[in-house]
């Protein structure tokens, strides 16, 4: 016995870099991954710093200072993105947008990930009359279009932050519960499973400790689509008048506060649109990232 244990510590290297190391070289390298990092950490920064780095007050209204072009279109410094039909600087109530999109974004994801994880896995793990429940309720919420039923509870409620937020993050847990149901009914098969029920571990030791940790590369994954397709929810629903309400600054309420003007000023509602593009888009990219960098066939 300790003859084997000698060659293989010969055989491994003596600088072996640790799995949290090498995870971490491993994104470096991804380039998919640092892009969407960083644009999605700048993002973020300048929404933290929304009150530092803001011009103007993005409430402000001033009607002599309507609809200023930016400066690429001839307009002033004072004003770098122009103002709106209400003089309301528009730099800064992007700056400020990106608070809303990330906060509905972020906070929608992780409901629906708490539901749809808890369903997912008590459903491929236990299986039987607890799977059949969890695909009863599963089919009943896919029978329901997602964005039709946030258009009608929005209307009957009114539109407002916590309604939008507690809205989206009871309707976008399905995929979590789908993905995640059929990744542990894989993970329940494994050998540690049955030991840990051979030396009687506890459920909770169980489904914390060992299911949930090997199930982690797809709940990160679906976590960053369900935050992006939150944020789209929200920019769709505060462009038709349900969603974030005036004077908050939002994304989708500029666009359509822009529409008016399409022919005429056609960058209010492209600034915004592409704001929430980049968002969108640095999202997926770190989603895509951390799949191929978690990814367990994808490992050394």
């Amino acid at each position: 016995m300790s003859d084997t244990i000698q060659a293989t510590a010969v055989a491994l290297p003596a600088g072996a870099p640790r799995p949290m190391r090498a995870l971490l070289a491993k994104a470096g390298k991804h380039r998919g991954f640092m892009a969407g990092f960083v644009i999605l950490s700048t993002i973020g920064l300048i929404a933290l710093l929304a009150p530092v780095i803001a011009p103007h007050d993005p409430y402000r209204q001033d009607l002599l200072a309507r609809h200023i072009p930016p400066v690429f279109l001839g307009g002033d410094w004072n004003h770098i993105l122009g103002t709106d039909a209400l003089g309301r600087d528009y730099l800064s109530r992007l700056i400020y947008g990106a608070r809303v999109s990330l906060l509905i974004g972020f906070t929608a994801a992780l409901i629906s990930a708490v539901i749809g994880t808890t369903l997912g896995v008590l459903g491929g793990y236990f299986g039987g009359k607890v799977d059949a429940v969890v695909m009863f309720i599963l089919s009943v919420r896919l029978a329901l279009p997602a964005t039709l039923v946030a258009l009608a509870v929005v209307a009957l409620f009114g539109g407002s932050l916590t309604v939008v937020v507690s809205v989206l993050g009871l309707l976008l847990w399905d995929r979590f519960a789908v993905v995640l149901r059929s990744a542990t009914m894989q993970v329940r098969q494994m050998d540690y499973i049955a030991a840990a029920e051979v030396l009687n571990a506890s459920l909770p030791r169980i489904l914390f400790k060992d299911v949930l940790p090997n199930v982690m590369n797809a709940l990160i994954v679906i976590i960053t689509v369900e935050m992006a397709h939150a944020i789209i929810l929200e920019a769709a629903l505060s462009f038709l008048g349900l969603g974030v309400q005036p004077p908050t600054p939002s994304w989708g309420l500029m666009i359509s506060e822009g529409r008016e003007m399409l022919l005429f000023e056609s960058w209010l509602i492209t600034i915004p649109g592409i704001a929430l593009f980049i968002l969108v888009f640095s999202i997926n990219m770190l989603g895509d990232g951390l799949r191929d960098i978690t990814a367990p066939e994808g490992r050394n």
